[in-house]
C-alpha cells in the first residue's frame, strides 16, 4: 500500500527509483498481496467517500435533544441497542454500531447530512446471525465491506430486520438507504 502511495506522490526528475521499485514490487507479488492491495484502495476509497467514517469529533453516544438524534448507536446481535447487561455479557462476541449522518459533525448544533452507517464486529470464531436494526430515515442497508467476501463486486441491499449471517472474526459495514433519496448517491469500486 505504501509503494503505491509513494509511486502516485512521485512527481520529480529524482523520484524515477520509486516508480521502478514499485513496478519490481508489483510484477513479483502474489495473487494475494494484489488482492490485498485492491482490498486496501477500495476500503480507502470508502474512507474517502463516506465523511462520516473521518469526521474529526469524537462519537459520544448521546442522545442530542435539540437535532433529536444520538451520534453512535451500539447495537447487539438481535438489533437492538445494547444495555447494560449486554455490555457485561462476557459471552457476547458480536456486535454492531450505527453512526447516524444526522448528527452535528461540528462544534456548531446543526444537522449533519451525511450518510448513515452500520459497522459489525465479530470477534466470535462461528457465524452469528444479526439481525439488522431498524434507523430512522431509511429502509434498506447496503452492504459495502464483508471481510469474509473481500472481492465483492455486488453490494447488495436488505431491509430492516433482516438477518445476515456474520462469519467468524470479520468485520461489515452497511449504508443506509434513505427512503426518499436512495442515500445520496455514492459508488465506491
Amino acid at each position: 500500500m505504501w509503494l503505491t502511495l509513494a509511486r502516485e506522490g512521485a512527481a520529480g526528475a529524482d523520484d524515477g527509483w520509486i516508480v521502478e521499485y514499485y513496478d519490481d514490487a508489483i510484477a513479483h507479488s502474489s495473487e494475494d498481496d494484489r488482492a490485498l492491495t485492491r482490498f486496501s484502495r477500495r476500503v480507502t476509497a470508502l474512507r474517502h467517500a463516506y465523511p462520516i467514517l473521518r469526521r474529526s469529533r469524537f462519537f459520544v453516544g448521546v442522545h442530542n435533544a435539540e437535532l433529536d438524534v444520538k451520534d453512535v448507536t451500539w447495537v447487539d446481535a438481535t438489533g437492538q441497542e445494547k444495555t447494560q447487561d449486554s455490555w457485561a455479557d462476557p459471552g457476547e462476541r458480536c456486535f454492531g454500531m450505527v453512526l447516524d449522518g444526522r448528527a452535528q459533525p461540528t462544534g456548531i448544533v446543526r444537522p449533519g447530512a451525511d450518510a448513515t452507517m452500520l459497522l459489525i464486529l465479530n470477534a466470535y470464531y462461528d457465524v452469528v446471525v444479526f439481525t439488522l436494526p431498524s434507523v430512522t430515515g431509511g429502509n434498506q442497508w447496503k452492504c459495502l465491506v464483508d471481510t469474509n467476501i473481500p472481492e465483492r463486486t455486488d453490494e447488495p441491499l436488505f431491509a430492516p430486520g433482516e438477518q445476515y449471517q456474520v462469519t467468524g472474526r470479520s468485520l461489515l459495514l452497511f449504508v443506509l438507504q434513505s427512503a426518499d433519496s436512495g442515500e445520496r448517491r455514492r459508488s465506491v469500486r
